[in-house]
């Protein structure tokens, strides 16, 4: 069974950084690529990053992330990551860390990591 648990959120500052973490277990997580997706309050969905297999290519959904977000993953701890710096109010979401099926489609989804970026 495919499970992906993520933790690692909280209530952060602006400016601040937090690194989020999903454990993966019951499938070969090296084989996978992984996402991470956020939804913030009273939002949809919003695709936020992805790592290919094999971590050597990475990809972020816009300038509002790049270079504030970088997406890692140790395939030997089953685990992916997102370090999040210069944390912003609008990053404020439940960020989930996803895996797609066989049709490319984001089925397998963690409980998901609240991030809350206050003063």
């Amino acid at each position: 069974e495919v499970q992906l648990v993520e933790s690692g959120g909280g209530l952060v500052q602006p400016g601040g950084s937090l690194r989020l973490s999903c454990a993966a277990s019951g499938f070969t997580f090296s084989s996978y690529s992984m996402y991470w997706v956020r939804q913030a309050p009273g939002k949809g969905l919003e695709w936020v990053s992805t790592i290919v297999s094999g971590g050597d290519t990475t990809y972020y959904a816009d300038d509002s992330v790049k270079g504030r977000f970088t997406i890692s993953r140790d395939d030997a701890k089953n685990t992916v990551y997102l370090q999040i710096h210069s944390l912003k109010p609008e990053d404020t979401a439940v960020y989930y860390c996803v895996r797609t099926n066989n049709n490319y489609d984001f089925a397998y989804w963690g409980q998901g990591t609240q991030v809350t970026v206050s003063s």
